[in-house]
């Protein structure tokens, strides 16, 4: 079975007043999923969590995740009772993306931390262990860690389904956190195409290390662009800036989809529209979307 997965990524500007409608286009025209990213110091940008309890307020199945949560602004033992409440409201549709944060001078402006990319790492690993516990149906949890310490904190409330932590990891010591514990990698767009191979590596390697199978942790590669009558040829594999847009038409995007999941490894895709349109987005889920499920089912019977 195909089990490849699609998302869109959803901007949480306050102007933007077809998100409603952009979310409710990706749930029927096929996605899977729908990230918001979270820069609390960007004026413009809505808080995502309230935005993400709108919008599975207003769908049914469409699942969501953040594209990533800002540790720094956001503590991991109240982060837990965020991420569980969504998950309890939307009845199992929330997965949780973290990140260590960046642009430290805005976060230090809202009384956030400034952290070494050591401590940054330290940060996140427990994060992981706050938000597992935290999540669990038990009396209290104590954990005296160096970033967040707890004391016989009463747990709760559960979320409804086991909320996966994925993280946005670019560096060796990051992606040997994820590989060691995260549920999931959400490849950056910050870095090129052409260090996600070796990265996936370092991944594995850190995930049997730990005793984990690599196939336990989903990976998702974003991809900027839009959906075009474009005939002109597209190259693979892509190389240069992974936020460089790409123009394509439904065919010539399934077969970029298919380099990524059946070459790279890849299992779930997330469109960064070019343009945020609902009319963009259900173009991509109604032609795309199986076309890319069609060509990926073809290879893997071809191989």
């Amino acid at each position: 079975m195909n089990d490849t997965r699609f998302g869109v990524f959803l901007s949480p500007h306050r102007d933007n007043g077809l998100i409603t409608d952009s979310a409710q286009a990706a749930e029927s025209s096929g996605f899977d999923f729908a990230t918001v990213q979270d820069h609390p110091y960007v004026p413009d940008f809505l808080d995502p969590y309230v935005l993400i309890s709108h919008l599975a307020a207003r769908t049914s199945t469409l699942r969501f995740l953040t594209d990533v949560a800002n540790l720094p602004l956001r503590p991991a033992p109240l982060l837990a009772k965020t991420a569980a409440s969504l998950d309890v409201l939307s009845r199992g549709r929330f997965d949780l993306g973290l990140g260590g944060g960046r642009s430290w001078p805005q976060i230090a402006g809202l009384g956030g931390p400034t952290w070494t990319p050591g401590q940054t790492v330290n940060a996140i690993d427990e994060a992981i262990t706050v938000l597992r516990a935290m999540w669990e149906p038990r009396p209290s949890v104590t954990f005296p860690g160096t970033t967040y310490s707890l004391d016989a904190v009463a747990t709760g409330p559960a979320p409804v389904h086991p909320v996966g932590i994925w993280l946005g990891a670019s560096g060796p010591r990051m992606l040997d956190l994820l590989g060691r514990r995260a549920d999931g990698w959400i490849a950056p767009l910050a870095t090129p195409f052409e260090t996600k191979p070796a990265a996936q590596d370092a991944i594995d390697a850190a995930a049997r290390a730990a005793g984990r199978s690599p196939r336990d942790i989903r990976r998702v590669i974003q991809l900027v662009g839009s959906v075009t009558g474009s005939t002109a040829p597209v190259d693979l594999p892509l190389s240069g800036p992974n936020g460089r847009p790409v123009h394509a038409n439904p065919d010539q995007w399934a077969r970029i989809i298919a380099h990524f999941v059946t070459e790279q490894r890849f299992d779930a895709v997330n469109l960064v529209p070019e343009r945020e349109t609902p009319d963009q987005i259900s173009l991509f889920g109604e032609h795309v979307i199986p076309a890319a499920r069609r060509l990926v089912a073809d290879q893997s019977r071809a191989a």
